[in-house]
């Protein structure tokens, strides 16, 4: 049922309360004979003709009119009533807390409008109550992961701490061995509080960033030989191809880019196979972007697990994330730190064989006014050596 609006109830109900009024005098001085309404007076009271005529169409004029507001007023009332009766519990139901309720009002007219503009704003409040209810899920699956991830790492500094208490330690060779497995124990729970502090900073989108002006070539590098130390320690072959010429520039934060490396080799380890584990990392040239790949022999990942892997607090398959551990923010962590810097992430994989995992970062390139002053210093410098060449004067004797 369509519904009118209400300004032009409004319109039409004033229309016939005016003109009304005027139809009736048109007929008092039009029409002859017997009002609408002829009264009968008591025959003590005799009215003339005219004055009988006056009386008559007053009082029916009267009731005409009082009947006809009576009808209008109806009519704007049931227009209006039942919507702002709908309106008031939807407003109920919001203030309680109640937004499964749909605010269903039909029409074109402006309350429904109002009724448009509720139910947006009952799914919005929907949206984020359980957006609210996720984070805090997330935010205890996430302590729950942390929890039990750091059990491992204290109980072995404990023991071992004991170890070398009680004097089971007896060597030196013991000892160093002892201490070793303490200090490496202690670099994971500091990896551990490190995700929880990196947590709160991706919760509140708050992630510093100190964006510099890198050499593709020689960032890279520095990371694979860092990684392959840390790599060949726990028997990871890991191999490093540059395929970027030597000037290529990249604007990008070095701790957060190598942070998002890190994670990703780390979830390589975490999930390799029986095989030896192999990682290869890979730099390419694609046009205007600088491609990164790292590719690994590991388990690979379950095509139903594929869609998920950057979301937060994902872990996949249970029962092997609860023997290696990690919070479930690894991956979720890399897809921020490369979006946030202007890049794209994705994966491939297949079980049994491996996975890859690539990202790109957009390439410096300088101002045009920068390339064209450059390029007129390098003609210059060339014009000099030419000239410098047919008079025999060295470089150094012409500055």
């Amino acid at each position: 049922m369509k519904c009118m609006k209400i300004k032009y109830r409004m319109a039409i109900a004033l229309f016939i309360m005016v003109t009304l009024p005027i139809v009736l005098v048109i007929q008092f001085f039009f029409q002859e004979g017997d009002g609408l309404l002829h009264l009968k007076m008591a025959p003590e009271i005799m009215l003339s003709a005219s004055q009988q005529r006056v009386a008559d169409y007053l009082v029916s004029s009267f009731l005409l009119i009082v009947f006809t507001i009576s009808i209008l007023l109806l009519w704007v009332y049931h227009g209006v009533s039942a919507r702002i009766d709908q309106l008031a519990k939807a407003a109920d139901n919001i203030r309680e807390g109640n937004l499964d309720v749909e605010v269903n009002i039909r029409g074109k007219d402006e309350l429904s409008v109002v009724g448009d503009a509720f139910e947006e704003m009952r799914l919005q409040l929907k949206a984020d109550a359980q957006e609210k209810i996720a984070a805090e899920n997330n935010q205890k699956q996430l302590i729950s992961n942390i929890a039990h991830d750091l059990k491992t790492p204290l109980t072995a500094i404990r023991g071992y701490a004991e170890g070398l208490r009680d004097g089971v330690a007896n060597t030196p060779e013991k000892q160093d061995a002892y201490l070793k497995t303490i200090q490496s124990k202690a670099e994971e729970i500091d990896r551990l509080i490190n995700e929880l502090t990196m947590y709160s900073k991706l919760d509140m989108n708050n992630i510093p960033y100190n964006y510099r002006l890198l050499s593709v070539e020689k960032y890279f590098m520095d990371i694979a030989e860092e990684l392959g130390m840390d790599m060949e320690s726990q028997g990871v072959e890991l191999v490093f191809n540059n395929f970027v010429p030597k000037e290529t520039l990249l604007i990008a934060d070095p701790e957060q880019l190598g942070r998002a490396i890190h994670n990703v080799i780390s979830n390589s380890v975490k999930y390799r196979g029986e095989t030896p584990l192999k990682i290869q990392l890979r730099v390419k040239d694609v046009g205007d972007f600088i491609q990164v790949e790292i590719e690994d022999n590991g388990k690979g990942i379950a095509p139903d697990d594929m869609p998920h892997i950057f979301d937060r607090m994902y872990r996949g398959d249970a029962s092997r994330t609860t023997s290696v551990g990690g919070s479930g923010i690894g991956l979720s962590i890399v897809k921020k730190i490369v979006e946030d810097q202007g890049g794209q992430v994705w994966a491939t994989s297949e079980e049994d064989v491996g996975t890859v995992i690539y990202f790109v970062l957009r390439k410096y390139e300088p101002p045009e006014e920068m390339q064209s002053e450059g390029a007129s210093e390098e003609n210059t410098g060339r014009r000099g050596r030419r000239s410098h060449r047919r008079t025999g004067k060295g470089l150094s004797a012409a500055e």
